[in-house]
């Protein structure tokens, strides 16, 4: 009787003390066995405010990674400095867990039957899993469907409360979309295209080797009458007879790749304004201004403003939790023992 009072009272007014020396105390209430003292007192690996960790739940913890490292084959030292590093960022998880689950408490937040039943549909259907192979995964990683709810409805629980603490208080503009976008055109599939114009004579129609090599010595003295100034459309007046009618104008938009391989190598250099040499093609002897070089992207703004916003929006909530978290940490009570 005596022992609870003294537990209660410290509880209630040296939380981080209570629960250290409550441990001490039941050891001091065990004279018969004192070894059973010794070994609560030496499982206690961290103090959180008034909850415990002991070392059973870290390890309980720690064991699927321990599994790994050990498998890996690392020399002695390098697999200690790995435990230690692995064991230390578990141990700081539950720490975490801890506190959100004070706050959940502090906050008396709850979550239903009906919130978890949706919270693991949304899971199967993001997975294609009926219920059955979901319960053939869970008990491939050892976990009891009971359990999986269990954890499903802790992670509903914290998403709740990060919705209070953090998520409700983050604001996104059309600016923020926007600067994101123009800064990762990488991440939206943007093509370098080329604005074309040509000059063309097509094949005379005797197709006999003098006819062709004739066209093509035309089509020469065009290029040289391009290259010194005139337009396409000058050219085309100029050039056009009886033997031979030069055709020329505006192509349109292209990506290189859509390009016929001989076209594409005697474009892939050009700066805007430039013009090709006197290229052969299925069509006829052809000469290409580039008249430009566009950016498209495959995802317009409006294509991929939910993706960006979902992005940034999961990116501040982050950044938001984690200080969140150390200014819970640095007005709470800890202590590490391990």
């Amino acid at each position: 009787m005596t022992r609870n009072i003294i537990i209660r009272f410290m509880k209630r007014h040296i939380p981080l003390l209570a629960a250290t020396v409550a441990w001490v105390i039941q050891a001091v209430w065990c004279p018969a066995n004192p070894a059973i003292g010794a070994e609560l007192i030496d499982r206690i690996v961290a103090v959180v405010n008034n909850d415990l960790i002991s070392l059973e739940e870290l390890n309980n913890q720690v064991k699927p990674y321990l599994e790994k490292i050990n498998a890996m084959g690392y020399p002695p030292d390098k697999q200690r400095q790995m435990i230690f590093k692995v064991r230390e960022d578990v141990l700081n998880q539950m720490i975490d867990q801890k506190l959100t689950e004070q706050e959940i408490a502090r906050y008396k937040i709850t979550a239903s039957d009906k919130e978890v039943d949706n919270a693991i549909e949304r899971v199967k259907k993001a997975n294609s899993l009926t219920d059955e192979t979901l319960r053939q995964a869970l008990s491939k990683e050892g976990i009891t469907y009971e359990e999986y709810r269990k954890r499903t409805k802790e992670h509903v629980l914290r998403s709740i409360l990060v919705n209070r603490e953090i998520k409700s208080k983050v604001v996104l503009t059309k600016e923020d979309i926007k600067a994101y976008y123009d800064a990762h055109p990488d991440l939206y599939g943007f093509e370098e295209k080329y604005h074309l114009a040509n000059v063309m004579i097509k094949y005379p129609e005797s197709q006999d080797p003098s006819s062709r090599m004739q066209t093509q010595q035309k089509m020469t003295v065009i290029l040289q009458e391009l290259r010194a100034g005139k337009s396409i459309d000058e050219v085309v007046q100029a050039f056009s007879d009886s033997t031979a009618k030069v055709q020329g104008g505006e192509l349109g938009t292209f990506s290189l790749l859509s390009m016929d391989p001989k076209i594409r190598e005697a474009l892939k250099d050009l700066q805007p304004g430039q013009y090709s040499g006197v290229i052969e093609t299925d069509y006829g002897y052809q000469i290409f201004r580039l008249q430009d070089k566009v950016k498209t992207a495959s995802k317009t703004l409006e294509d991929a403003s939910a993706e960006i916003e979902n992005k940034l929006y999961k990116d501040i909530v982050d950044q938001k939790f984690s200080k969140w978290l150390e200014e819970l940490r640095s007005r709470s009570l800890i202590k590490i023992t391990q």
